[in-house]
């Protein structure tokens, strides 16, 4: 078996002249050698013991498409704003969007309702950093919408797209200030559309939405911003997100479940808002029994259920009828009957299946503007 310290060490090993190199000239040599590397090293070209070396610098440069999301992103962003609405209890933020270049902003009900009641200010910031007081122009709790005005009469607008042509998979951005970070961009797809959600910070403000769902993460402070398709055209206004709730671990952010106003109501609505300061919708004239649970709606059993003169009134609709379609649409519960009317416009002739007795009946009758 060899003895590793047999010989000493390295600096006193014969060399091949049988003389030992002292550690003076051992360390002397070892300085040289690391000066001559240092130099070779230091420099991009050059040439040692026969090898030469060369440090190639990266000139290319990455291509972003107008039609990429990153080309999207840029155009869209500098018309997307966050919304601080102060209230008693501290107060919301939220994000909002342009929907006119002289001031017109659009965003959520639920983002400023606080702040209204209590009389407090509501701030919105642009991209570039500017903040500007605004003021509510009207306000929706029906549609959760709500249109802001500032003073600054040189912004740029989306453009609106067309919320009736979304497909299930089509490509989006949702785009705002989650957890007040704003200029936040995430993208996804639209997962399904017609969902019945409720949204808004009370029972009293509580909105009904025939949403489109999206996976793009969304968190609390996207409300209001907009959900943009693969052109950077709007076609939502981001309003809800679904939670696991307290028996699930409380999570509250992003779980791919966020929801949207299509645009094409929201763009009603907001025309309203603008033209007078009040929004209308449209209904069939009944209430219907938010506690029952189970396949369609089910007329209130109260004695004001039906609307007299209104259209149920009119096309023999009575208490404790299941409606069981609407237009078209399969009705599951009391929600998405709600959703499914408000997806309409005053003056619409619809056809509406209904079970009384176990026998089922069909009629059609004439949307009317809510009160």
């Amino acid at each position: 078996m060899s003895n590793f310290n047999s010989q000493g060490p390295w600096w006193g090993a014969p060399n091949s002249s049988g003389k030992s190199i002292s550690l003076r000239n051992a360390l002397v040599l070892a300085l040289v050698v690391g000066v001559v590397a240092g130099i070779f090293g230091a420099s991009s070209t050059g040439s040692l013991f026969g090898y030469s070396t060369r440090l190639v610098k990266s000139s290319s440069t990455i291509e972003r498409p107008a039609d990429s999301v990153a080309g999207i992103a840029k155009r869209v962003l500098p018309s997307v704003v966050s919304i601080d609405a102060k209230d008693s209890d501290g107060g919301a933020t939220g994000s909002g969007f342009v929907i006119s270049s002289d001031g017109y902003i659009l965003t959520n009900n639920h983002v400023i309702a606080a702040a209204v009641k209590s009389g407090g200010a509501i701030t919105v910031r642009l991209q570039d950093g500017s903040s500007y007081d605004a003021s509510v122009v009207g306000r929706d709790a029906s549609y959760d919408l709500a249109v802001l005005r500032i003073s600054n009469r040189n912004l740029t607008a989306l453009q609106f797209g067309d919320s009736d042509k979304v497909a299930v998979g089509d490509s989006v951005l949702a785009i705002g200030s989650p957890l007040g970070l704003q200029g936040t961009v995430t993208l996804g797809i639209i997962s399904a559309k017609d969902r019945a959600v409720t949204a808004g910070e009370s029972l009293l403000d509580n909105s009904f939405i025939n949403a489109l769902q999206t996976d793009a993460a969304i968190n609390p402070g996207n409300s209001g911003g907009p959900l943009v398709d693969a052109t950077g055209a709007v076609i939502g206004v981001n309003s809800a997100i679904a939670t696991l709730g307290a028996s699930m671990g409380s999570q509250t952010g992003s779980i791919g479940l966020g929801f949207a106003i299509p645009i094409n109501q929201a763009r009603k609505t907001a025309e309203q808002l603008i033209k007078s300061g009040k929004a209308t919708y449209p209904i069939i004239g009944v209430q219907v029994d938010m506690t029952v649970s189970g396949k369609g709606a089910v007329v209130s059993s109260k004695s004001n259920a039906i609307l007299p003169g209104g259209p149920a009134a009119k096309a023999g609709i009575k208490p404790g009828d299941l409606i069981t379609e609407f237009d078209g649409r399969a009705i599951t519960a009391p929600e998405e009957l709600i959703v499914a009317v408000r997806s309409h416009d005053v003056g619409d002739s619809v056809d509406i299946t209904y079970i009384r007795a176990g026998k089922s009946y069909k009629v059609t009758l004439i949307l009317t503007a809510a009160e």
